[in-house]
């Protein structure tokens, strides 16, 4: 099949095989070769190469990055999906698993699949479970080379902002210890079959080999974090201490006074930089938090 990525395709293979779109999994099919070739070169993807691709849906974007990658695992939780795949994925290179990408057992994918090499994540993921699923690719430390992913134009700003915007938050503090996120293009919800209400964004992180920063205790770094914006509007110390009750106000006043930050900066006005600093302080001063 040539041209997979087309409306008049897609509808015809949809209703071929009576395929009905599952409004809970956030099914969107990808109907434009041009952006599926953009985001295949935004994740830089080569015969050198190993792909993880999570929600094939038909298969339009798991086509180029077959014909790209040196091999390429696709996991997909519908398998109403699964004989369309028989028609629309004759690639070699490509295997498919039919189960829960959140249930998968990561550390055995990698073992069974990937032998030192080049791994990579493609992928255009549900909406409705972006993030769970971008934070356990970060959180399991997998030795993954980058993700590239499409997600809802507003999520790539979150994840991509910078410290003093209005779409910084705690999780962009998290992703950007994980990795260097940046937004590659944005691509218009016309482009779809159903037509998703919003705008999408290709956004690509890099994984770090190492923390950019230097954290003491990661489970203090990324509650303070957490506490830095459990109550945005309030200054750093009044949302800490008012969602974490583990971390103490006066102690926090103290030790960001003691670092020279201003008593009543708000969390969206930190770096990573300044929550390693701030972690690392209360780490020395606490056995446990």
């Amino acid at each position: 099949m040539d041209r997979l990525a087309s409306h008049k395709v897609t509808k015809d293979i949809v209703s071929k095989y009576g395929f009905r779109f599952t409004k809970s999994l956030g099914q969107n099919f990808l109907i434009d070769e041009g952006v599926l070739e953009k985001i295949v070169d935004a994740g830089d993807i080569t015969k050198d190469d190993v792909v993880i691709e999570i929600g094939p849906g038909i298969g339009t974007l798991t086509k180029e990055l077959s014909l790209r990658a040196k091999k390429v695992v696709s996991i997909e939780i519908d398998r109403q999906l699964e004989e369309i795949h028989h028609e629309t994925l004759p690639y070699a290179n490509l295997k498919l698993i039919y189960a829960d990408f959140m249930k998968v057992d990561l550390t055995a994918l990698f073992n069974e699949n990937f032998k030192n090499e080049n791994v990579k994540v493609v992928a255009n993921i549900p909406y409705y479970i972006t993030t769970p699923i971008v934070m356990r690719l970060l959180e399991e430390k997998l030795p993954l080379d980058s993700i590239t992913v499409m997600v809802q134009k507003e999520v790539a700003n979150r994840f991509s902002s910078p410290p003093g915007s209005k779409d910084y938050g705690a999780i962009t503090a998290v992703i950007q210890y994980y990795a260097d996120p940046k937004l590659a293009f944005i691509v218009p919800k016309t482009v779809f079959i159903p037509q998703p209400k919003v705008d999408s964004a290709v956004i690509v992180m890099e994984l770090h080999k190492e923390p950019p920063v230097h954290v003491v205790d990661e489970a203090i770094f990324f509650k303070l974090v957490k506490g830095a914006f459990g109550q945005r509007r309030k200054t750093l110390v009044n949302s800490v201490s008012g969602t974490i009750p583990d971390i103490k106000k006066d102690e926090l006043l103290s030790i960001i006074t003691k670092l020279g930050f201003n008593p009543a900066i708000r969390g969206e006005k930190l770096s990573i930089n300044d929550f390693a600093l701030i972690a690392n302080e209360l780490t020395q001063s606490v056995k446990s938090i």
